[in-house]
């Protein structure tokens, strides 16, 4: 048995974050002294290694509570998704590094596109976002496998091209109010490009993406990117009312 101090030590999760775990049942420790202070055994230990592996997967604690904790939680498909994730991330490290020594170097005589490859995480966003829906048993995600299987890189890419050029259009009319009725058109044609080539956009399935878009994270920073800051919150905000 471990005391809540020591597995903060062991883990590098903070006490306070610990005992929020607790209290909204994510984390139970395995007992507690007679004094009441929390105690971990090995499997709230391994607990919390999922806990963590599905926050580097991008869940909210919402979903992971509701994922650690079903009968079919199948540990080694998770241990899977991890790795491969982590894999990603190194190899965008890597590049990292290898464009900063080039820089260094001088080796770089002419700053080109593929100077700026370095910095793109759209393979790490899409994985992690895929590896999120897998623990889903939605119509939408099985729909999304069978559109998906079989599509090379390159079809992956030029899906994922024309639907960052209609966050460009999104971009043109930023300046406009998102309830115009060319913003609410283009709110339509994002949704019928995604029930055409990834899953059925159902108005709620939108209203939910929309406020991803705007969370502030890489999709939100990679649509500012294609149609200018901003962008991202114009087209949550003519998605909301679209869905409202």
């Amino acid at each position: 048995m471990k005391t809540v101090h020591e597995v903060s030590e062991l883990s590098g999760v903070s006490i306070r974050t610990l005992q929020y775990y607790d209290r909204i049942g994510l984390l139970s420790p395995a007992d507690r002294t007679e004094a009441g202070y929390r105690l971990y055994d090995n499997a709230a230990l391994e607990k919390l290694q999922q806990i963590l592996l599905f926050r580097e997967l991008q869940f909210p604690l919402k979903e992971i509570m509701e994922i650690v904790n079903r009968t079919d939680f199948d540990r080694s498909r998770a241990l899977e998704q991890q790795i491969e994730l982590l894999r990603l991330k190194k190899e965008h490290i890597e590049n990292l590094i290898n464009l900063a020594e080039g820089i260094k170097a001088l080796e770089v005589k002419e700053v080109t596109r593929e100077g700026f490859e370095a910095f793109d995480t759209r393979k790490i966003d899409e994985y992690a976002k895929q590896a999120k829906a897998a623990w889903g048993t939605t119509d939408a995600y099985k729909e999304y496998e069978r559109k998906s299987k079989g599509r090379t890189r390159e079809e992956e890419a030029e899906i994922s091209r024309q639907m960052m050029d209609i966050f460009r259009e999104f971009g043109e009319i930023r300046d406009s109010a998102p309830e115009s009725s060319e913003a609410q058109a283009l709110v339509k044609k994002l949704q019928d490009f995604i029930t055409d080539k990834m899953y059925t956009c159902t108005n709620d399935i939108l209203s939910s993406l929309g406020k991803m878009y705007a969370s502030g994270g890489d999709f939100t920073r990679n649509i500012d990117r294609a149609g200018g800051e901003g962008t991202a919150q114009f087209a949550s905000d003519a998605i909301d009312i679209y869905c409202g």
